[in-house]
């Protein structure tokens, strides 16, 4: 399911508030029309993964114990 509307070099990449200043196991996030796409912040020129709205919201449901 490409985005096809924006190049991923002109997306705003973000961390959780709660990776803290210095740790070095992040992963950044950035939002598209069709869902949320994910890569790991130290290699971020690297593959990156998308999901869709609905995964991500499943995703995010299990980990703040939701689901």
């Amino acid at each position: 399911m490409p985005d096809t509307t924006q190049p991923v070099s002109e997306l705003v990449w973000f961390k959780s508030s709660y990776s803290g200043g210095n740790t070095t196991e992040c992963v950044e996030t950035a939002v598209t029309r069709s869902g949320v796409l994910v890569r790991d912040s130290k290699l971020p020129k690297r593959a990156h993964i998308m999901l869709s709205a609905g995964a991500w919201s499943s995703f995010l449901a299990v980990i703040c114990g939701s689901a």
